[in-house]
């Protein structure tokens, strides 16, 4: 069967793939719940839009958007202000509230992930009903809650349990911010700038601190993708290996937006970069391979306590840890091969890239287990760590409050530890059976709670390797089940398209052989 024949199948278990989803719509349908999320990503772009001020902050609602937004919020906490756009008061108030906003809210947020900080207009009746479901009885009214309990929500006055709190006291932006630090146990300052030196909570013995890196997977892996766009590293002989990488999202990325975005991104791919083709930057310069609102600007698990330390390399590291417990064994060589590609032809920190090829080319047998890939990739981890605390010491470049450390430490994972004595060699008396335990319970099920939390998953097994595969270097990732059967009955039409158009193609000459 000819290439654009195998092109055209792969696209159409792809496409079977995403329309079979239990909870996806077609893809008309996903553009468009990418744009009821897409606020999101406006508040964090530094575009300013014509009509909007650029100290405006805090983010406009409306009940279509209500929802998604608040539910899709990575913020551990929401504020949401109710007003009337012909309010006195509220205009007067509405630098106030912006003062608090400006260090919450958009690229350059002083404290990002902490607080979302939105307004509904209830002068404009589509709003009306929104308004009421919060009974709101003055302008502006302020409620505090986490952003999960607005979803669906409501508040009344005789409601005691209710766990959507009325902030009774943030009528200028010093009581509103003091009113936050009561409930945060927080000291944040109007005047606080960015990050830089902040005391931030060490995430080095908190195992529950994992949950929040799930959104910097999601940023880690929209970061590697615009750098491979800017770069214009798609070539002829790295078109494999980004294939092959985008095949491994598809199947076991932890976030549900990013494995539909890799998902099209291949069903564009050839396309846009035909085999032998002109090697150009086109339609998917402009996709968003984890949706609308990704990158955000921030990091929350892998923000580092200097502006210039961890984010991206940390981000990264926890995407691989998290593909690497979520493959079955028969994949297990080509997660390997296809991490190892990835770092090799797309990873644009030169010395780091030499050093993990490095460790690729060492591996002088196949990884056949899942367990195997990910001790050797936590194995890589910790050489590279040892290697960069060293250099950073001597240099003074880490960060102080994140310093490069043998991981997992014994507050993480005791039981990894056989003794408290080193071996003969120097070397720590790993227990690794009980270390890809953590791996698989760290990357795997806590990393996302947060989003089962949440209901991001909305039935999904967290550990999405049990209900998806990769079949096999050259082929596109297939979920079982009933989305199976429809992608093999696209397979047979798509060959059947194909064999009917060879025999059509077949024909033409001796036609006109015969008319000549």
């Amino acid at each position: 069967m000819s290439q654009t024949c195998q092109l055209l199948i792969v696209n159409s278990i792809i496409l079977s793939l995403l329309l079979c989803s239990s909870d996806a719509s077609p893809l008309h349908s996903f553009s468009s719940s990418g744009s009821r999320r897409s606020i999101l990503r406006e508040i964090i772009s530094s575009a300013t839009v014509a009509d909007k001020p650029r100290n405006d902050y805090a983010v406009d609602l409306n009940v279509s958007i209500f929802d998604s937004v608040l539910r899709d919020s990575p913020a551990s906490f929401a504020i949401v202000e109710f007003f009337a756009n012909w309010c006195p008061a509220c205009r007067n108030y509405k630098p106030h509230y912006e003062k608090v906003a400006r260090l919450f809210n958009g690229p350059d947020a002083v404290h990002p992930g902490v607080l979302l900080m939105a307004r509904v207009d209830c002068a404009l009746k589509i709003n009306t009903k929104l308004c009421d479901k919060f009974s709101v009885s003055h302008y502006p009214m302020l409620f505090w809650s986490a952003p999960a309990n607005f979803v669906s929500g409501s508040w009344g006055p005789k409601e005691d349990k209710n766990e959507i709190r009325v902030i009774d006291d943030g009528r200028t932006a010093e009581r509103l911010l003091s009113w936050i630090n009561k409930q945060l146990g927080r000291s944040y300052g109007l005047d606080d700038e960015k990050f830089e030196n902040e005391q931030l909570p060490s995430n080095t013995s908190d195992p529950g601190q994992i949950a929040r890196a799930v959104y910097d997977v999601e940023e880690a892996t929209a970061n590697a993708f615009e750098i491979i766009l800017e770069h214009k590293m798609i070539k002829s002989k790295t078109r494999a290996p980004l294939i092959k990488f985008l095949q491994l999202l598809v199947a076991h990325h932890p976030s549900k937006r990013c494995r539909k975005g890799s998902a099209e991104a291949l069903i564009n791919f050839d396309d846009q970069y035909p085999p032998g083709g002109k090697e150009d930057v086109g339609v998917l310069s402009t996709f968003q391979i984890c949706g609308k609102e990704v990158p955000r600007g921030y990091w929350m698990f892998c923000r580092g306590s200097k502006n210039d330390t961890r984010g991206f390399s940390c981000g990264l590291w926890v995407l691989l840890h998290s593909l690497s417990v979520r493959i079955d064994d028969g994949e297990s060589q080509f997660a390997f091969t296809a991490i190892c590609d990835f770092v090799h032809n797309f990873f644009i920190c030169e010395e780091c890239r030499q050093h993990f090829v490095k460790m690729c080319s060492s591996i002088d047998r196949p990884l056949n287990t899942s367990r195997d890939f990910a001790l050797w990739l936590w194995e890589t981890h910790n050489k590279v760590n040892r290697r960069l605390m060293n250099e950073e010491a001597s240099l003074g470049t880490g960060d102080p409050k994140f310093p490069k450390i043998i991981w997992p430490t014994k507050q993480l994972c005791s039981s990894c530890y056989r003794s408290n004595h080193r071996r003969e060699d120097g070397e720590i008396d790993w227990d690794k059976d009980e270390v890809y335990r953590f791996l698989t319970d760290y990357y795997g099920k806590t990393l996302v709670s947060l989003y089962k939390d949440k209901g991001l998953l909305e039935g999904e097994v967290a550990d999405g390797a049990s209900e998806e595969l990769v079949a096999s270097t050259n082929a596109v990732v297939v979920p079982v089940g009933a989305a199976l059967a429809i992608a093999l009955a696209s397979c047979a039409f798509g060959a059947l398209a194909c064999y009917w158009r060879s025999q059509q193609k077949s024909r033409k000459p001796r036609r006109k052989l015969e008319l000549s």
